[in-house]
């Protein structure tokens, strides 16, 4: 039998030391606590994310879906849980204004909104252009072109962003949100579940157990599962307690580092695995696994905040939306209908990234850094400019929406094979286009224009 891989047993060997602290009841120090629970669930998150890919080859593609759609959000669901429960406890014990947890001001309730909406802007503002720019570093490729396939979770994104529009102007987050935005992320399983079974291309450790034979295959991935879920959950009420008390013990705003830092350790492995997919040229398949991944948190995980709120609480009223929490929700769904609008032809070009990777370092810095002060007002005028944003290119490929969106909803998978894609030209003309990446790449040959 073939050794394991080295970053398969580096990943393993990161979330020792959390699992023998945690086990022993050993006290760290606040920002010790939060390296060694973080660095667990990073660990974790990577075996994690091998074992859904190395799973591929024994589960059906419907199962698949459904089993792997959850999976994903797993790390990122986790450690948003502990800070959501945290708030139902602060509403309980103290009334709707949730209590600060620490010194800073800042209401246990408005952590688990930080999380989720830092969560969701790293994906994308982060995780998408870091595939384009990678993309063009090793080719000189100044795009990436998506299959048609991928309409499907551009057009359920599409739904939950504009229905997570009208968040920021409510005062709770409710179950009428989770029925709405779970039925969504049932909805696109569902869809998803009807495409064709194919071979998956299984690369490092997830390759190394997709290569063993069945029953050692099925058996180890199996273990890994119940390993890597064992150690998040482990781990993700002391990581999350670690940052809050680092931010109290060090005056560092505990809202910048939950909403930041906290995703960073859930998000690494995603957008790491997604990075090597884009290095070596697989850049299809890496974009389109992050447009699912944010179709999965701005549903699955969004929708169920509530539920975990409700038990935590013992009550039935809703997450409360903090003010500054409605301009953080605003700048999140701003940021999603401009990412679907770049990428309205199935297309998202290096200019269309570097404009996404700008506002989103323009965001953080002024909010983080320079503006604190005046976070409110900054986030509101981003909101607008991406708004802004979003509305021209929607213009300007207006004729490739409708098509998007009968893709996305209706077409068969077996019609989204053919690989037709809508393209607009200065005038908003509509043409279709045979894409050849398949046969002789993308940036090698132009496929023939119908009209």
């Amino acid at each position: 039998m073939r050794r394991p891989p080295l970053p398969g047993l580096l990943a393993l060997a990161a979330t020792v030391p959390g699992v023998v602290v945690a086990l022993a009841g050993v006290h760290l120090p606040a920002p010790a606590a939060a390296l060694v629970f973080g660095g667990a669930i990073i660990g974790a998150a990577f075996v994690l994310a091998w074992a859904a890919e190395a799973a591929q080859v024994d589960v059906s593609a419907g199962l698949a879906v459904a089993v792997l759609a959850l999976i994903a959000v797993l790390p990122e669901y986790s450690v948003d849980f502990v800070f959501t429960w945290r708030g139902g406890e602060a509403a309980a014990q103290y009334g709707a204004d949730c209590h600060p947890p620490g010194g800073d001001g800042t209401p246990a309730c408005s952590l688990a909104l930080a999380n989720m909406t830092g969560a969701n802007r790293i994906l994308v503002g982060i995780g998408w252009v870091a595939v384009v720019l990678i993309a063009w570093r090793r080719s000189k490729r100044r795009g990436i072109t998506l299959g048609r396939a991928d309409a499907v979770p551009l057009a359920f994104l599409t739904i939950a962003s504009l229905y997570c529009l009208i968040l920021p102007f409510k005062r709770t987050l409710t179950l009428w949100d989770t029925a709405v935005l779970v039925a969504v992320f049932v909805a696109y399983s569902w869809r998803v579940s009807r495409a064709p079974a194919g071979e998956p291309e299984l690369i490092g450790p997830s390759a190394w157990v997709g290569g063993l034979a069945k029953v050692p295959r099925r058996t180890t991935v199996v273990a890994l599962f119940v390993v890597s879920a064992a150690v998040i959950l482990l781990a993700a009420e002391p990581f999350a307690a670690g940052l809050v008390d680092t931010g109290q013990q060090l005056g560092i705003s505990q809202f910048l580092l939950v909403q930041w830092v906290a995703p960073l350790a859930s998000e690494a492995p995603e957008l790491l695995v997604a990075g090597l997919y884009a290095y070596r040229l697989h850049t299809t398949e890496a974009l389109g696994a992050l447009v699912s991944s944010k179709v999965n948190q701005w549903t699955l995980l969004v929708g169920t905040l509530p539920v975990v709120f409700a038990v935590s609480s013992g009550g039935t009223s809703g997450l409360p939306i903090e003010p500054a929490q409605r301009g953080e929700l605003l700048l999140t769904a701003a940021q999603s209908l401009l990412a679907i609008a770049l990428l309205l032809e199935l297309t998202l070009s290096l200019r269309a990234a570097l404009t996404l990777l700008g506002l989103f370092l323009v965001q953080f810095v002024l909010g983080a850094v320079i503006l604190a002060r005046w976070h409110d007002d900054e986030l509101v005028a981003l909101s607008a400019v991406y708004l802004a944003l979003a509305a021209v290119a929607v213009v300007r490929k207006r004729a490739c929406l409708v098509p998007m969106l009968r893709d996305g909803l209706r077409t068969p998978y077996r019609q989204l094979g053919e690989n037709l894609h809508c393209t607009t030209t200065g005038g908003g003309r509509l043409r279709l286009r045979t894409r050849l990446r398949e046969l002789v790449g993308a940036d090698q040959a132009a496929g023939p224009h119908l009209s």
